[in-house]
């Protein structure tokens, strides 16, 4: 089994090699006269490059390549039809991209017949390339188990029908044997207390690639923390399949697969390329608009300040990732205290469009959501992202938490500003439609993704203001 980087590296360099060689070929004069001689294409006019100018685009050529093949850079097993299929559709789109470039910049496009000519050798050598260095599916035969509960793990001892090559824990966890070395056929064990303890959970990705492990059976006993998160990650990073109990499957994310005590995990964490986009859009689009909107965001504190007495902001503790929590900011839309004054343990999130306690600006605030732009500084520092599941109460979450089974699936990936259900206008109040949502989004997430919610999302914003702004209204 290659390692993550290993494939990585493989894949980017093999790719950019490939393009970078398709251009030069398809620059060639017997190339250009023999595409030109395709029915269909007669009427262009073959054109090579310079040097200067076919170093140009090769060179953007290559990275809007790149960009686009970005998933295929991801070590997932693959089978070979569907890595032919994903690296077409990739092909293609990078075609599309080139076209669009070209016909909006004339300096930095392709000539037609060489970028004809680049797509029809990428189409036949990249599939054959990205074939060749897939990680390949296999059945489960190397198997170990991670985790720190040790029912559990006889459970999942009891349960599996592969073997089980040993016990990857904290410090303490596991009273078994000490960290050995295998050899490569295994051990024949006949007991959870024989398996060998092949070192902590620091040592995970070495004993995965020592090891040539295929299949992790996780036992933790609290499937919402770091190390659980870890885990999978690292799992998934290998190319490594994920199980679960089916007993102990409430509070992750699993196929639905019937039959078999084992199942495998659904969640697939944000790889590394993806994060980095993600993060690198958090940045950008936090940091643009708490620029762009200064001037509103001083208008909106005079207003508050002079509307009533109190603070200009409102804080309050939300739920994070991994169920840590984090201090949420908006702009206060509601008298000072207004809590105490009611008697009543409710947040401004939870108060109606018509309760007394709201401002006579916290009105326009909450119907143009403006009061939410102090969230734009959580996402700059990372306790949010511009998309993800919003984020609740500690003491909310504990109470849906005891009827709807799969909420703490939810604290997966980190909150966000907005989300699949706040664009379908379902709210915390109603936690099991909510819940359909967000375990929608995690399941589908991607920065594409990410991008149709946020567009849903200012137009929404966009809709309220001018119903706002309307007379009639």
């Amino acid at each position: 089994m290659q390692s993550g980087w290993r494939y990585r590296l493989a894949a980017i360099f093999g790719a950019a090699v490939f393009v970078t060689s398709a251009v030069a070929v398809a620059n060639m004069p017997p190339i250009q006269a023999l595409v030109t001689t395709v029915p269909p294409l007669q009427n262009l006019r073959p054109e090579t490059l310079s040097h200067r100018d076919l170093v140009d685009q090769t060179a953007v050529t290559v990275l809007v390549t790149l960009g686009v093949l970005w998933p295929l850079f991801k070590p997932r097993p693959r089978r070979i039809l569907d890595t032919i299929s994903l690296t077409h559709k990739r092909v293609f789109l990078t075609a599309a991209v080139l076209a669009t470039i070209g016909y909006f910049d004339w300096s930095s496009r392709l000539p037609r017949p060489t970028l004809i000519a680049t797509i029809a050798l990428l189409a036949v050598v990249l599939p054959v390339w990205f074939v060749s260095i897939r990680q390949r599916p296999r059945s489960s035969t190397r198997a170990i188990i991670v985790g720190d509960d040790t029912e559990i793990m006889r459970t999942l001892y009891e349960s599996a029908d592969l073997p089980i090559l040993g016990i990857v824990s904290p410090p303490g966890a596991y009273p078994g044997r000490p960290r050995q070395r295998l050899t490569d056929g295994g051990m024949t064990i006949e007991r959870p207390e024989d398996l060998p303890r092949l070192g902590g959970l620091s040592r995970l990705d070495e004993v995965l690639v020592e090891h040539d492990v295929d299949t992790v059976l996780l036992a933790f006993e609290h499937p919402d923390r770091e190390e659980f998160f870890g885990t999978l990650s690292a799992c998934f990073e290998h190319g490594v399949a994920a199980k679960v109990h089916r007993e102990h499957a409430d509070s992750v994310l699993v196929t639905d697969a019937a039959g078999g005590d084992l199942v495998d995990t659904h969640l697939e964490p944000w790889d590394w390329q993806d994060y980095v986009v993600k993060r690198l859009f958090d940045i950008s689009f936090a940091g643009l608009a708490l620029l762009c909107l200064l001037p509103i965001i001083v208008g909106i504190a005079a207003g508050i300040k002079l509307d009533s007495s109190g603070p200009i902001l409102y804080s309050q503790t939300r739920t994070a990732a991994f169920g840590e929590t984090f201090t949420i900011y908006k702009f206060r839309s509601m008298v000072t205290d207004a809590e105490a004054r009611t008697g009543a343990k409710l947040s401004e999130e939870d108060a109606g469009k018509t309760d007394p306690r709201v401002t006579r600006i916290g009105r326009v605030l909450r119907r143009t959501h403006l009061d939410e732009i102090p969230q734009l500084w959580s996402i700059l520092v990372g306790d949010m992202s511009v998309v993800g599941p919003r984020p609740e109460r500690p003491e909310l979450d504990a109470d849906i938490e005891t009827d709807v089974d799969e909420w703490r699936s939810r604290w997966f990936v980190k909150p966000g500003l907005t989300g699949l259900a706040q664009i379908n206008g379902v709210t915390g109040h109603q936690p099991e439609q909510k819940i359909r949502y967000d375990i929608e989004y995690i399941r589908e997430q991607s920065f594409w993704f990410d991008m149709k919610i946020v567009v849903r999302q200012i137009y929404g914003v966009g809709l309220d203001v001018v119903v706002l702004l309307d007379p009639r209204e």
